[in-house]
């Protein structure tokens, strides 16, 4: 019987790497939390419990060819395709040899050419009509990648948002929008910012399918954007994808968080920890590997020997047999 991520074509491989780059992510951001604590940085905007949205994402792209346009968040999809711990942290701490903008821009403003990470800006949201726009040249160049572009749910609220999809669903551009919905934009909560149910709603409107989908699991999260990028390689436009996590930490080194979420909430959010969600599902899938190991070896050992008088048996043709 095929395992979860076998069965959206996802070897016992790929989910290593997976899981390796999400736990990456989360190690670099805790060093950076302790690096601004001890005043070596001066700022930390984290991804922590939504590096399975992130990674999963980056994992069903071309990172060879496609081009992504992440928010400030996205350790994640960076590390995927291509930037280091090392180039994280020189732009952490503002240094000249920070490839994103050689120490100018605040941590979280990625961008690195030979990895195809289009440069982002302070003003949120702006990503995505820039995502939209390196879409458009490559179809009028008909060019063969697609672009891939995040940001938080807050971010689904300003004008930006609506010119991008609008324009990408009109001229049917391979472009993939996902909105990582941690439920918070900085202090305000989700109920306080959007009407609809789901940010994804609105995708029809903009003629394109949309769908919300757990962020913490990377499996699911790899499903549905490799579907997505299938249908923009096929000419087929452009897919709106919601994923809801949490946001584990407040939201930048500069906010406390408690001033606005209750202990019982911050206490309660440590369940849907994706690096211990997806760290428990790999261990599930090696003791059930394990079992059936077992169980083979147990059957194997006690299984009965061939008789004596049947030593014979396929050496010599037998009397009457084919030859």
């Amino acid at each position: 019987m095929a395992t979860k991520h076998e069965e959206v074509g996802l070897t016992n491989e790929d989910v290593l790497k997976i899981y390796e780059t999400m736990l990456t992510a989360r190690r670099v951001d805790e060093r950076m939390w302790l690096l601004n604590r001890a005043g070596k940085i001066p700022f930390v905007i984290s991804c922590q419990g939504q590096e399975a949205a992130q990674v999963g994402a980056a994992y069903a792209l071309d990172n060879t060819k496609d081009y992504v346009a992440p928010y400030y968040r996205d350790l994640g999809v960076v590390l995927h395709f291509g930037m280091t711990p090392k180039d994280l942290m020189l732009s952490a701490f503002a240094k000249a040899e920070d490839p994103n903008s050689g120490g100018r821009q605040m941590p979280g403003h990625f961008g690195q050419k030979k990895n195809r990470i289009l440069t982002g800006s302070s003003p949120v949201t702006t990503q995505l009509p820039h995502a939209v726009g390196v879409a458009l040249a490559g179809k009028m160049k008909k060019k063969d990648f697609i672009t891939f572009n995040t940001l938080g749910e807050g971010s689904s609220n300003q004008g930006d948002f609506h010119e991008g999809l609008n324009f990408a669903g009109v001229h049917k551009l391979p472009v993939i929008t996902m909105v990582e919905n941690n439920r918070y934009a900085i202090s305000v909560p989700f109920e306080r910012q959007v009407a609809s149910k789901n940010v994804s709603d609105r995708a029809a409107s903009y003629g394109m399918p949309g769908v919300t989908i757990d962020g913490n699991d990377p499996i699911e999260v790899y499903k549905h954007v490799k579907q997505a990028a299938d249908r923009a390689r096929n000419g087929e436009g452009p897919s709106l994808i919601e994923t809801v996590s949490e946001r584990m930490t407040a939201h930048s080194s500069d906010d406390d968080h408690r001033q606005y979420r209750s202990a019982d909430e911050l206490a309660a959010q440590k369940e849907k920890d994706p690096i211990l969600l997806f760290g428990a599902y790999l261990k599930e899938n090696n003791d059930r590997i394990m079992a059936l190991v077992n169980e083979a070896t147990d059957y194997a050992e006690n299984a009965a020997y061939a008789p004596a008088e049947s030593a014979m048996k396929y050496v010599y043709a037998e009397e009457g047999g084919n030859e």
